[in-house]
């Protein structure tokens, strides 16, 4: 079974739960800044950050969003931005 490369985004509005959120995702994440991850994930490991982000965040006031990459696509970056493409599985 390979990983797949999936973009994580969210905006939570109170600083103490976007801490926990952040602090979370980071465990997952291969690259990325601020409220936006890029993760290289199994499917076993996509449940469990789905799941942790939605104990961590309020449904009512936060959004996340969890969004699959397609590898063919291509890659554009602007200002100190780079590629990072995984390697093999």
């Amino acid at each position: 079974m390979s990983r797949v490369l999936y973009l994580v985004g969210y905006d939570i509005c109170d600083p103490r739960r976007l801490r926990q959120v952040s602090r979370f995702v980071r465990g997952y994440r291969v690259a990325g800044q601020e409220s936006a991850s890029e993760c290289l994930l199994m499917p076993g490991e996509l449940k469990e950050l789905a799941g942790g982000l939605v104990e961590r965040m309020s449904v009512d006031d936060d959004r996340a969003h969890i969004f699959q990459l397609d590898p063919r696509q291509e890659v554009v970056c602007f200002g100190l931005a780079t590629t990072w493409m995984p390697g093999p599985s």
